[in-house]
């Protein structure tokens, strides 16, 4: 099953971590090994709880400041003759390059189908009480797609927040912003309450949409997370930029989860279009 094993990753991570730090402290022999370990440990902890905490729309690709404790709390355990605590350290350091190199890139995505200048094929969502909208019932000089993976990213929720803050923006260049994800319609209607705005807030049902456009992330939901309702397979994070043709202007395919477009390029975008035509 593609990408099962870094659902597993990221939801294991984490926890590994917790469980290492808690052990650590409880085990309360603080030689310079079970210091390098408890700041490794909670290096990791700390950085995926803030992401809940205090949610970011956007981090750095190598998120320097973390991986500098995570390489200090290695290092205290390089001339450790215990193998038990050196295989540890171990794990968490390659848990951290897996996370960094691996788990967060989506390597290869297909682009052809969102190139500039194409125009976006015609296609089919629900809005949260599950009515049809087809690409033709959206209006506007300008439409923003913004594909998120779900409530349950908070990475998606802080740049959905981002974009709210610059609605009026956005109403000043007749722009319609539509919101989509593949989640259940409840969690939709969850959030377009949540923010009031007059945004789409819409649904792509089984994934039909990203299917076509080539932006599925099968599997791509955290081990676990299905017991809250979510469906495993997600949409990879996309803006795409239309104008009332529906011709592509702006396509943002990241090939890392944690890099997103901030909405004042969504602005500049639309403003150099409009001067160039």
């Amino acid at each position: 099953m593609k990408n099962f094993t870094k659902s597993l990753f990221i939801s294991a991570f984490p926890v590994f971590a917790l469980i290492i730090f808690i052990k650590t402290i409880a085990n309360a022999n603080f030689n310079s090994s079970n210091i390098g370990l408890l700041i490794s440990s909670i290096t990791v902890v700390i950085f995926f709880a803030m992401l809940f905490i205090k949610p970011v729309a956007r981090t750095s690709k190598n998120l320097s400041f973390y991986s500098t404790f995570i390489v200090i709390g290695f290092a205290l355990n390089l001339f450790n003759f215990e193998q038990k605590t050196l295989v540890i350290s171990v794990g968490l350091a390659l848990g951290w390059l897996a996370y960094l190199t691996w788990y967060s890139s989506f390597n290869s995505r297909d682009t052809s189908i969102l190139q500039e200048g194409k125009t976006l094929p015609d296609f089919v969502l629900e809005n949260e009480n599950s009515e049809k909208i087809t690409l033709k019932d959206l209006k506007g000089d300008f439409k923003i797609f913004l594909f998120y993976r779900g409530n349950w990213c908070p990475l998606c929720m802080a740049q959905i927040k981002e974009v709210v803050a610059q609605y009026k923006e956005l109403e000043k260049r007749n722009t319609t912003m539509v919101l989509v994800s593949s989640q259940p319609h409840k969690f939709t209607k969850s959030l377009a309450k949540k923010h009031s705005v007059p945004f789409k807030f819409l649904v792509d049902v089984k994934n039909k949409v990203a299917k076509q456009l080539g932006i599925l992330h099968e599997n791509g939901l955290p081990a676990g997370f299905q017991v809250f309702g979510y469906d495993s397979d997600v949409v990879l994070p996309t803006v795409i930029i239309t104008d009332e043709d529906n011709k592509i202007i702006f396509a943002d395919l990241t090939d890392n989860y944690r890099v997103r477009p901030e909405p004042e390029t969504f602005i500049k975008i639309i403003d150099r279009y409009k001067r160039l035509n």
